[in-house]
């Protein structure tokens, strides 16, 4: 008889314990259920100028056992392109928003000042762009960012402001790797560092790819310790191998005698490994660029010279990963590692640039003596012999839009059901990682509108349905995709790719290449495919248009840009219109002292 009320109290009980219990979730944020996997942390490892052939994985004798490991255990992507310079670069990584739309068209100190605040060109994040640090931090994840940022020093656009709970990031390209405060090249009167949005108190001297794990196990380890239960989003922004090539002495004296043959049979080898590891097509033919040297003309003193810088260089790209290894040591130890999705990637292919506009300052601020490389205070320089190498079987290298420039590695590691050494040959681009990490995170895609502010929708494509093995494919093979940057230009459609690159790496033309079956572009297809040749330099102007893509003023290199830009933002602020005429002349004179020098001795 009383029974109906009986189930009436307890259908009520029921229902205020489960108000009590969804009263505690964090509001906008689905709850995972018993059945449900937990979000995966996420970490976001940028390499900096490593060609698409430097890491193990992908062909390279370099010794980068963490990043193989992850390639072993998650996707290999071998048709995977970004631009060919850092900021434009990162962000694309963070906004999923092509660099003309979101305010980076160019890499600030490679701009034509004539484009330099112009739409598209403010050379930083505009206002009408979220990053997937903000979608990530709203949506429940810490985040955090260590090393790199270089899309913006203004107050609103320093990740504290930009989504990130935690950052100690250097706002500008590059510096030293030993000395914090000390620039690579003029372009400022000081190295830009902050913290939290704050300038940041750096120390007297560090190496910076150890550095920033060291900060990033930091905000890590705090959270732990406050028992803190939310996902993060972990990205750590490394110079390695931003010039100049630095590298502790142990790494460095593991690689001795190991280049001795050179560029070209360095080169040679790569290509091989890469048609041996199933990345590229067995009979991929190769180009030698008109900027590779000649190995065998050189003395051997200069090839001793030669060799310690590639020694160098390998060593600081093994020093990153061993770094990476630390990361990865303490996400095992915490317990976190077997629910982390790992992205590597390059912000763009190797440097090419031989830096001879910039001798006149190097000689002032840096040695390049062989003995003194790799350590503090030396300046080394890979160059475009050895950029051929770390690109290989590909051509063309940073600044340009051939596949050396823009082609680089990239491995996505650690998805709930993705398949593990899997290798995946799609075009793929680097807009289409903050829609693969939102997919990842159960956060869906913001549209055109966030917090109540118009912003540029995101176009990149998910990637999981690759990881995942669901399809071979993320883009329409009628569907274009636009590319621009210092006036070097590429359309892809499907397999083909059109480009149109600057001399010394190209011939200031329009060439067509089929970039599956023929990676190192040395068949052109003009004359085989006439219309699609054209119809595709139609699609080239539309993605102009659409994008506000600038002509380059007559006349300009990004050397040159990079020296006009540094003359009017460090030179003259620093030392005034007849300071800089004496400091140029004086620096010069020591320039030419040391090359009579040098060529006494040789």
């Amino acid at each position: 008889m009383h029974t109906p009320w009986k189930l009436l109290a307890a259908s009520v009980a029921l229902t205020c314990w489960f108000a009590c219990q969804t009263a505690h979730a964090t509001p906008g944020v689905a709850q995972a259920s018993p059945a449900t996997p937990a979000r995966p942390n996420i970490v976001v490892l940028v390499a900096d100028d490593w060609g698409f052939s430097d890491v193990g994985a992908f062909g390279g004798e370099i010794e980068t056992p963490h990043i193989d490991a992850l390639a072993q255990r998650g996707t290999r992507f071998t048709n995977f392109h970004v631009a060919a310079s850092c900021a434009p670069t990162r962000s694309m990584l963070l906004t999923g928003v092509d660099n003309h739309r979101n305010g980076i068209g160019n890499l600030r100190e490679a701009m034509p000042r004539e484009h330099l605040g112009k739409p598209g060109y403010l050379a930083s994040l505009s206002q009408n762009v979220v990053t997937v640090a903000t979608l990530l931090q709203d949506s429940g994840y810490r985040t955090y960012i260590t090393g790199k940022w270089n899309v913006g020093s203004e107050p609103h656009n320093l990740p504290n402001r930009r989504g990130f709970d935690r950052s100690i990031i250097q706002g500008d390209t590059g510096s030293d790797n030993w000395v914090p405060t000390q620039r690579y090249l003029p372009h400022a009167a000081a190295v830009e560092w902050f913290e939290d949005g704050k300038p940041a108190d750096m120390p007297a001297e560090y190496y910076s790819s150890t550095y920033f794990v060291d900060r990033m196990l930091g905000y890590l380890k705090a959270d732990e310790a406050t028992g803190k239960s939310k996902p993060f989003f972990a990205y750590l922004g490394f110079q390695a191998n931003h010039v100049p090539i630095q590298a502790p002495k142990a790494f460095v004296d593991k690689y001795r005698g190991k280049y001795k043959d050179g560029w070209d049979a360095l080169r040679e080898q790569r290509r091989k490994s890469a048609v041996a590891l199933g990345l590229i097509p067995q009979d991929t033919r190769m180009v030698r660029m008109s900027t590779t040297g000649e190995w065998k003309a050189l003395s051997d003193k200069d090839k001793l010279y030669q060799q310690r810088e590639m020694e160098i260089y390998a060593a600081m790209a093994d020093a990153m990963d061993h770094e990476v290894g630390r990361l990865i040591a303490h996400l095992k130890a915490s317990g976190d590692y077997d629910n982390t999705v790992f992205v590597f990637l390059s912000d763009n292919g190797a440097e090419g640039n031989d830096y001879k506009d910039a001798q006149p300052w190097l000689v002032t601020q840096y040695s390049q003596d062989i003995d003194r490389l790799g350590g503090k205070g030396a300046y080394g320089i890979p160059g475009p012999s050895w950029a051929s190498a770390s690109v290989s079987p590909l051509t063309g290298y940073k600044f340009y839009a051939a596949e050396g420039g823009i082609r680089v590695p990239m491995v996505i590691a650690g998805v709930v059901g993705g398949r593990s050494n899997q290798i995946a040959k799609a075009l793929t681009h680097v807009t289409d990682i903050p829609p693969t990490l939102l997919e990842l995170a159960a956060v869906p895609l913001p549209g055109t509108q966030y917090r109540g502010q118009t912003i540029e929708p995101i176009t990149g494509k998910s990637l999981l349905s690759l990881v995942k093995g669901e399809t071979r494919a993320v883009r329409n093979p009628d569907e274009p995709l636009g590319y621009e940057l210092s006036g070097n230009k590429a359309l892809f459609k499907g397999d083909l790719k059109l480009s149109r690159n600057d001399p010394p790496v190209g011939d200031g033309l329009w060439h067509l290449y089929d970039i599956q079956k023929d990676p190192g572009e040395t068949h052109d297809l003009q004359t085989d495919m006439p219309e699609r040749f054209v119809a595709m330099q139609q699609d080239y102007r539309a993605y102009e248009k659409a994008h506000g893509v600038l002509p380059m003023p007559a006349g300009y290199t990004p050397a040159g840009a990079v020296l006009a830009n540094g003359i009017y933002n460090y030179w003259l602020p620093t030392y005034g219109p007849t300071g800089l005429v004496l400091v140029v002349l004086l620096v010069s004179i020591a320039a030419l002292s040391k090359r009579k020098r040098a060529a006494h001795h040789s």
